[in-house]
């Protein structure tokens, strides 16, 4: 298709595509989720001049969950540096479900920053350096990415808290073999804050956006990221981000994302913009069913891919279209 002048139609398009799409579960371990209901859907993309559009339940609030992992991992990178973050966690792929109690590579350390052992060692790592700061850095470090304070679910805290028992389990595992130190329960609480971060979609998308604007964001122009970590984490991303189904997701749709048990999917297009999809209903991998196909066909349709457009029906390839630019030019 021909970049849109304005992208809004083609966002409200998609909702209209997939919304009869009702497979999946919701993740009822999450407090305030199963009232939510499960046909909450929202589609956003933000540019990297900061212009947002948007449609469906564009504003409903949700927790990071696992989407918060890339936004530390490149925290720690800044704080620590790579040498220091990667003697601890490695950067392979790992076929494994992303809270296996075996997913360390043979000499121990978690395959990468992305499963859950990973994430667990990285807010391991922040927390040890700055046992009394860790915390505030974490929430300050958000805010960059959001534009604004960012807020905690205190229920879904407590709840990710209170069900941490595999994660402890990790946990202890990974102190076993020294990779982390003593402080399991600094750690865990650590993670569980980063979890419960609260935004909408639109948030989301400008929270990818800053990662394609290589870590300034699009709307406030300060800097959450330092330029020289986002290759590092975009890597991660493509190859770790979606888990178990991470090569799936690469041939289908071919570019860096990352997905949370909360129903987000957040997806980065280099030096273009920032895409995002909502809806509560998961598959066995722990994705958005719908958020999946939505950027299966986001991406065949615009013709996205880190490694070249997407091939479509008339087999013609079509570039990635600048909804900034097409949106001025009107």
């Amino acid at each position: 298709m021909n970049a849109p002048q304005d992208p809004a139609p083609y966002l409200r398009d998609l909702l209209e595509r997939f919304r009869e799409l009702r497979e999946g579960k919701v993740q009822s371990s999450l407090p305030g989720m199963d009232r939510t209901g499960p046909d909450t859907f929202a589609i956003a993309v933000a540019t990297t001049d900061g212009q947002v559009w948007s449609a469906g339940d564009d504003r409903h609030p949700f927790s990071l969950q696992s989407i918060s992992k890339p936004f530390l991992y490149g925290m720690a990178l800044d704080q620590l540096g790579r040498e220091a973050v990667h003697r601890k966690v490695a950067v392979e792929p790992t076929g494994e479900a992303f809270n296996s109690l075996t997913e360390l590579e043979e000499d121990h350390l978690p395959y990468n920053p992305m499963i859950n052992s990973g994430a667990i060692a990285i807010s391991a790592l922040l927390h040890h350096a700055a046992p009394r700061e860790s915390q505030q850095r974490m929430m300050g470090m958000f805010g960059e990415y959001l534009g604004r304070a960012a807020l905690v679910h205190d229920a879904v805290k407590g709840r990710e808290l209170e069900g941490a028992h595999r994660n402890r389990a990790i946990a202890h595992l990974l102190r076993h073999f020294e990779v982390i130190g003593d402080d399991i329960d600094g750690a865990i609480r650590l993670y569980a804050w980063q979890c419960a971060v609260m935004l909408d979609t639109r948030e989301l998308a400008l929270m990818a956006a800053t990662l394609a604007n290589g870590g300034v964001q699009p709307v406030t122009g300060r800097c959450a990221i330092q330029r020289r970590h986002v290759r590092d984490v975009l890597t991660l991303m493509f190859t770790c981000g979606m888990y178990d189904t991470s090569g799936t997701w690469a041939y289908h749709v071919g570019l860096p994302a990352k997905s949370g048990v909360s129903g987000g999917v957040m997806a980065v297009v280099p030096g273009r913009m920032g895409l995002a999809v909502y809806s509560p209903r998961l598959d066995a991998h722990g994705h958005s069913v719908r958020g999946v196909e939505v950027f299966k066909a986001w991406a065949a349709d615009w013709g996205l891919g880190v490694l070249g457009g997407g091939e479509h029906g008339d087999g013609s390839v079509h570039p990635v279209p600048d909804p900034a630019a097409s949106a001025q030019a009107n």
